[in-house]
């Protein structure tokens, strides 16, 4: 499976570069959200800056993914069919998309720290919580998105559909996140990461099992 999951992600790379608008588009989205809190609360506290932080991750997340499959041709999707198998497809977008989202959020971080400031007291402990968050993102919206793409309106779908699927998750990374904030015992941080670990699993693995019934159709 390895050799097939690579090559499917080296291709969805390559489909990314032809489209550099595509990425360009949502980095500038990141610029100006972040811009307009920063001239909107020129001071936050450490609460207010961790949850704006990923809310703007949050949504940027969900137009960053969301044309996993809804954004294809009907030919492309085709020819997927015929030259791989459906598991190996559903794990080379999550994986992919796992990838794009680290890369957001890092250029996002290192804009919003120079924009707004950065309280965070224990970095790594944080960047894990984000490794983590990013997972869970990728993997929930790409499922999402291959749902949505089956139905009508898909591109107005997405949003209704993500929300309430990702809120468990989304309340977990921020209690992690503010956490490693206020630099508290890590020991207390630990239960939040392992919970956020669980739920990529699950969903990770829902994907793996429900995507091929999607595939058929």
């Amino acid at each position: 499976m390895i050799r097939p999951l690579t090559i499917l992600i080296r291709k969805f790379m390559l489909i990314e570069w032809r489209q550099r608008y595509a990425i360009s588009g949502i980095l500038l989205h990141v610029v100006a959200s972040v811009f307009i809190v920063f001239l909107s609360v020129k001071i936050l506290n450490p609460p207010t800056w961790n949850a704006l932080f990923w809310l703007i991750m949050l949504f940027t997340s969900i137009s960053a993914v969301a044309k996993s499959f809804i954004a294809e041709s009907q030919g492309r999707h085709l020819y997927y069919y015929g030259v791989t198998s459906p598991q190996v497809m559903i794990l080379a977008r999550i994986i992919y998309n796992a990838m794009l989202m680290l890369l957001i959020a890092s250029l996002s971080l290192l804009v919003y720290s120079v924009m707004m400031g950065n309280d965070v007291q224990h970095m790594p402990l944080f960047a894990l919580a984000a490794l983590l968050g990013c997972l869970g993102f990728a993997s929930t919206f790409t499922l999402l998105s291959a749902i949505a793409s089956k139905a009508g309106n898909s591109n107005l779908l997405m949003p209704v559909l993500s929300i309430p699927v990702i809120v468990p998750l989304f309340l977990v990374l921020i209690k992690a996140s503010k956490k490693a904030m206020d630099g508290i015992d890590p020991g207390l941080i630990y239960g939040d990461l392992f919970v956020l670990l669980a739920l990529n699993v699950l969903i990770v693995a829902l994907a793996y099992l429900l995507f091929p019934f999607l595939w058929k159709n």
